[in-house]
């Protein structure tokens, strides 16, 4: 699916006429969905030249349609990634929120563990599951042939004590029995060896 196709699609994600009747459940805050297709980067294409915001919602209703119509990642191709951040807040490193942040990272090698993470990650997002909310910028589901991952993007990377909260709070709310690792965005930037932190 292109960003052309999914931006169209979220645009024309219409609530059914009992659900648009009644009145919204109104979220904590502000979503938005992004989507990059790295399939086929133009030659001398910066990163993030791809990303394209796609929608910005703030009730349950709309995440729902969004979610079951578009947002799932085992109906996409390998090389895309998918993001929920909070409105405001762009999935990139430079992005104020983001700079001084780092990201817990889960692989997974079959797509319905894909999906099943990715779900019960932005239901924990948007419904405010994590006591750390504040400290969250947002999600990416990173689509790819041989093994797919799921990152929790944090706004502070240093504070050991909220990261490794943050990292227990996930870890137990996808599931996983393996370790987890919590990298830093600074030591992918210069390209380090990553995993301060795990649960």
């Amino acid at each position: 699916m292109s960003i052309e196709v999914a931006a169209a699609a979220a645009a024309a994600v219409e609530l059914p006429t009992e659900v648009a009747e009644k009145q919204p459940h109104r979220l904590e805050r502000k979503w938005s969905f992004w989507f990059d297709n790295q399939s086929k980067p133009k030659q001398g294409a910066t990163w993030g030249a791809s990303l394209r915001k796609v929608y910005t919602f703030d009730t349950v209703e709309e995440f729902w349609c969004l979610y079951d119509q578009i947002f799932r990642p085992s109906k996409f191709t390998g090389n895309a990634d998918f993001h929920l951040f909070r409105a405001g807040v762009e999935p990139k490193w430079e992005d104020p929120e983001c700079a001084n942040g780092g990201k817990w990272t889960v692989n997974s090698n079959r797509k319905a563990d894909m999906d099943n993470m990715w779900l019960e990650t932005l239901m924990a997002l948007i419904g405010e599951q994590f006591d750390e909310g504040d400290e969250l910028c947002g999600v990416v589901a990173s689509v790819r042939q041989r093994q797919d991952k799921v990152s929790l993007w944090t706004k502070t990377a240093a504070n050991e004590a909220v990261q490794m909260g943050i990292g227990r709070k996930w870890k137990e709310i996808i599931d996983v029995p393996d370790k987890i690792s919590y990298s830093f965005h600074d030591d992918a930037r210069s390209k380090k060896s990553s995993g301060r932190y795990s649960v």
